[in-house]
């Protein structure tokens, strides 16, 4: 474990500082020139974020902790702080065509979305029970309020609602076993948990089970998935895709470091648990899959067995495992933005349709665009030489490495099901007969998916930086 570097006491939480100052500079802004700064607002919300993204680059690579040991920034936090704000950035641009209709007009909406991602850079940064579920809650509290952010519609408000209900329990549980691990190990510090937990007991077994409830809730993981179809189609397409794509990383983030820091004595305990969520989550998303028409809910399914195939890295409890969730996180990112970038360009004069079936014929009214579409559900699916076929192989060999035999074959059998639904996609583009054009795609949809394209396309090329990167990260936890 290398020695802390002594910084003044705000350094490390720099990029947060900046993001939570900036956000009321925007409500301010967004409060005295009314909805028709919208425009302006997202502009400068996304400037915003990248300006904190490279604080989080600038900020030392040593470990460091800051308020009494509550805030821990070392690698591993950098790296995911950095994933997640590259998915907030490329949300709010990807949301300027829905902010841009006179009657969805609301300032509100980038300003949640940058104090979303504050609460998500606290969380990674989490040292202890308190700092986490700070952030959790300021994470949290702005996503209820934008997945029913177009009140007008039926959906959205019910998705907003159905988000609030479930989260509020999944909160209550998360503090709940925060408050029994507290009361059996007498400290919220991480640091002070992993000492204490080797007695062991009762109270923080418990306390583990609850607390990871908690967690699971927030990746979407089975048993605790319930709103994630829901809300995915209901909310706004923009809203679900920054839904998919930055509270994942955070959440899943959070869920790491609790794991390897709080409880590395009490590893057989989680583990089993990591290991039948993971299960449980890609089957369900394998299976549950299949039925889908709207290709919003199976996206939400799609996601649901994605966090179980990140899981199985943690399941391992190496370093190598770690690293196996950090590039899986990042390939789950690159993806799932490229494929909404494609789900929010499918708009017709009468509106944006959702069904799979309004995907016929794409290859032959744009084909550039069904290609691309047709690379993200290949890579989805983990088909070699794509993106996603690495992020599966570095999870897989971490867990066969460590012994996981079992909990390995389950999760190729699972992607082998799970293809099946991604390909039907590619032979509705490419097969069927053509349904009515779409409008012209939008130049920052464009963008994202030619960018996100070529990443998943190319990755095999030259994947060192990502993995080195994530190597090194990984290791800091350890």
């Amino acid at each position: 474990m290398n020695h802390a570097v002594e910084l003044p006491a705000l350094t490390p939480a720099i990029p947060e500082i900046v993001l939570a100052i900036g956000a009321m500079v925007l409500i301010l802004m967004g409060a005295f020139r009314g909805n028709q700064s919208t425009g302006a607002v997202s502009g400068f919300a996304v400037m915003l974020l990248i300006a904190a993204g490279v604080l989080v680059g600038l900020m030392p690579s040593e470990t460091v902790t800051t308020f009494g040991g509550s805030f821990v920034l070392d690698p591993f936090a950098r790296y995911f702080k950095i994933l997640a704000l590259i998915g907030s950035a490329v949300a709010v641009v990807m949301s300027s065509e829905f902010l841009s209709t006179p009657d969805r007009q609301r300032f509100e909406y980038p300003v949640l979305i940058v104090l979303s991602t504050t609460g998500m850079l606290m969380l990674i940064s989490a040292g202890d029970l308190i700092a986490l579920y700070l952030g959790l809650e300021l994470m949290s509290l702005s996503l209820y309020v934008v997945a029913a952010i177009d009140r007008d519609k039926a959906k959205s408000t019910e998705a907003g609602l159905k988000y609030f209900v479930l989260g509020a329990l999944s909160s209550g549980m998360l503090l709940y076993g925060a408050s029994l691990v507290y009361g059996s190990t007498g400290t919220v510090t991480f640091s002070g948990i992993a000492q204490a937990a080797q007695q062991g007991g009762v109270g923080l077994t418990f306390g583990l089970v609850f607390l990871l409830a908690g967690l699971c809730f927030k990746i979407s993981a089975v048993p605790f998935h319930m709103w994630t179809p829901d809300v995915y189609e209901g909310a706004p397409t923009p809203i679900t895709a920054f839904f998919a794509a930055a509270p994942k990383v955070a959440a899943m983030a959070v869920f790491v470091r609790v794991a390897t820091t709080a409880f590395p004595t009490v590893l057989p305990q989680w583990q089993q648990i990591v290991v039948f969520v993971s299960i449980a989550s890609m089957a369900l998303g394998s299976f549950a899959a299949i039925g889908q028409t709207n290709i919003k809910r199976l996206m939400a399914y799609s996601s649901i067995g994605h966090m179980g195939f990140a899981l199985i890295g943690l399941a391992a409890g190496t370093a190598e495992g770690v690293q196996g969730v950090m590039i899986y996180m990042s390939i789950y990112v690159a993806m799932t933005l490229g494929t909404f970038a494609c789900i929010i360009s499918m708009r017709r004069e009468e509106g944006p349709v959702e069904n799979i079936s309004d995907l016929a014929g794409l290859a032959r009214t744009k084909p550039g665009v069904a290609f691309l579409l047709g690379m993200m559900m290949f890579s989805l699916a983990g088909i070699p030489p794509l993106a996603g076929f690495f992020a599966k192989f570095y999870v897989f060999l971490a867990a066969v490495n460590a012994g996981l035999y079992a909990l390995a074959v389950i999760g190729v059998v699972t992607s082998v099901v799970g293809a099946y639904y991604y390909l039907a996609i590619v032979k509705v583009m490419y097969f069927d007969e053509p349904a009515p054009a779409f409008l012209p795609m939008r130049g920052e949809l464009g963008v994202v998916l030619a960018v996100t394209g070529l990443f998943v396309l190319l990755f095999f090329v030259w994947p060192a930086p990502l993995v080195d990167a994530a190597s090194a990260a990984a290791k800091s936890l350890f």
